[in-house]
């Protein structure tokens, strides 16, 4: 059996992997360098085009169980990930050059995998290969044309990046470092803090700036530009990514009315991103309204926000809860054109197709995680044909069985959660079937 993986995303790249450990030779197939989508700039593998955190890393949240998950499933980004983190509070995050090289490095040096940089236009569908399409949310020209001839019309939303900008570039008589309610290191996090009026003037100029685009967007509510959100009302964004909220000033030693956290986006702590400021703001807008936050006056912005389209199946009425195509049972997909959403999630979605693609080969049954892991909820949750008007889902606890009898404090009961998810997947990593 011929075995293909289409993308090196992360997705794709786990899902390689997956396949290459199990001992069965793959072929990586991606378009870069040749081609490149508008949002993409490096030429590795695993490229992060928007923030460079890969969320909460504690085990007792819903994003660092899914990393844990992972981990103890074989994935090849987690350990990566957390040789490559920079200084980030509670969160993974990552020097994201340094990651994806490091991603690049192992795939291109395993004796299993072959890597082909070439465009795909086609979904193979012969009966002696197996295929994982793993294009990512951004897939276009005649792929998406092959997609779209194998499942009907698939959903489309808008998502949008956050701005940079240089650590020289920061006014540090204004900004103050601070990790909220005291976690993390104080270089973790950089807090620009503002008072009532500032942040009212702020908001205005916000809401009347003008868009890259005049069209509105059916934009993932995780990915809300910061305009938008401001248009929803003007103490929006202060109850959102601008809240104060576990944040003191030292030079007032009070709360600030709002502030905007700055976040590291390399190792060497040289560029800080806008956490929660994904925009779609004209460039020279950006430059004018984002140097209205109190210590950017005079920031060096090395990108700018941007916004571009993500597709994603209807993956209930098309998918199984291995990631597989019903009515092609030799094509698999992986990644957030799955509708799993975020980096991590996408990365989990494609271990479970690369083991399930050699379980299929093999004429194993199919390898399902219970609902009460992480992984395992999100592959029903994608899969579930009882869901209608679907839309993206992240790893969150309110997808997991609910704890019974329940607790009512949150600390314990998200610990309760990680505790009965990592035992339920141990069990199943110490069965013999397992591979």
């Amino acid at each position: 059996m011929k075995f293909n993986v289409i993308g090196a995303g992360l997705a794709g790249t786990e899902a390689a992997w997956q396949i290459a450990v199990a001992g069965e030779k793959v072929t990586l197939y991606e378009q870069k360098p040749l081609k490149k989508s508008p949002a993409h700039k490096s030429d590795n593998f695993a490229e992060l085009v928007c923030s460079n955190s890969l969320k909460a890393a504690r085990i007792d949240s819903a994003a660092g169980l899914l990393k844990e998950e992972m981990a103890r499933l074989g994935s090849l980004t987690v350990p990566l990930a957390r040789e490559c983190a920079v200084a980030a509070g509670g969160a993974l995050a990552v020097d994201r050059n340094i990651f994806s090289s490091r991603v690049t490095e192992k795939i291109k040096s395993h004796p299993n995998i072959t890597v082909k940089n070439a465009e795909v236009t086609d979904i193979p569908l012969s009966e002696d290969e197996i295929t994982i399409v793993a294009t990512g949310p951004l897939t276009e020209g005649a792929m998406s044309g092959s997609i779209k001839n194998l499942c009907g019309d698939y959903l489309s939303f808008y998502d949008a990046a956050a701005p940079i900008v240089t650590a020289d570039s920061i006014d540090m008589n204004i900004v103050f470092g601070a990790s909220r309610y005291g976690r993390g290191g104080e270089s973790d996090y950089l807090n620009c803090p503002f008072n009532k009026e500032q942040y009212e003037n702020f908001i205005h100029e916000l809401v009347n700036a003008q868009g890259a685009v005049l069209h509105d967007f059916d934009v993932y509510e995780g990915c809300m530009p910061i305009e938008k959100l401001a248009k929803r009302g003007k103490d929006a964004p202060r109850f959102g990514p601008m809240k104060p909220v576990g944040l003191t000033d030292p030079k007032t030693g009070r709360r600030p009315w709002a502030a905007v956290q700055l976040r590291r986006e390399n190792s060497q702590g040289t560029m800080f991103n806008l956490v929660g400021f994904q925009t779609n703001l004209k460039f020279g807008e950006q430059k004018r309204v984002f140097s209205m936050i109190p210590g950017l006056e005079n920031a060096e912005f090395v990108r700018y926000g941007v916004m571009h389209r993500n597709s994603f199946l209807d993956s209930p009425r098309l998918l199984s809860p291995a990631f597989q195509l019903r009515k092609q049972p030799n094509v698999f997909f992986a990644g957030q054109i799955t509708g799993v959403e975020g980096y991590m999630e996408s990365a989990a979605s494609g271990i479970i197709a690369g083991k399930n693609a050699v379980r299929l080969a093999r004429g194993k049954k199919f390898l399902s995680l219970p609902a009460v892991t992480m992984t395992g909820a999100l592959s029903a949750y994608i899969s579930d044909e009882t869901v209608k008007n679907f839309q993206p889902m992240g790893a969150n606890f309110g997808i997991l069985p609910p704890i019974e009898p329940k607790i009512k404090d949150k600390k314990q009961r998200y610990a309760a959660f990680s505790e009965r998810a990592l035992s339920a997947l141990e069990r199943i990593i110490k069965d013999e079937d397992y591979c």
